[in-house]
């Protein structure tokens, strides 16, 4: 098995063992940008931790096979963090505009990566 395949059995054990959280649902503002509007499900792995001291993130799609199959890492220069958010469930147009809101703005840039 390679590294990778390892590297995507662990995040579906991380996933499989884990509730998800939705605390921002679609359609829904964020709580400091009230400006932005989530287009897709968000939320939080329950009892794991990530750089900001929460939960790892988590989008959360409309496919009915509710699968990890892509992470996006993004760097934030207004929190200088990193972090890695997991997509699970979610359609191409969904991976889409995940990877697009990620990189609306000069201040945080993210890339997509499929499984």
């Amino acid at each position: 098995m390679s590294y990778k395949e390892e590297f995507w059995e662990m995040i579906d054990k991380l996933v499989e063992s884990s509730k998800i959280i939705i605390d921002r649902p679609k359609g829904s503002a964020h709580p400091k940008y009230p400006d932005f509007i989530y287009k897709v499900d968000y939320g939080y792995l329950e009892n794991t931790a990530s750089m900001d001291g929460g939960g790892i993130d988590v989008w959360v799609g409309t496919r009915q096979e509710a699968a990890a199959d892509a992470i996006i890492c993004t760097v934030d220069l207004t929190k200088r963090d990193s972090e890695i958010k997991i997509l699970i469930g979610c359609t191409e147009e969904e991976k889409n505009l995940v990877y697009e809101i990620h990189n609306e703005t000069e201040m945080m840039k993210g890339i997509l990566i499929k499984r």
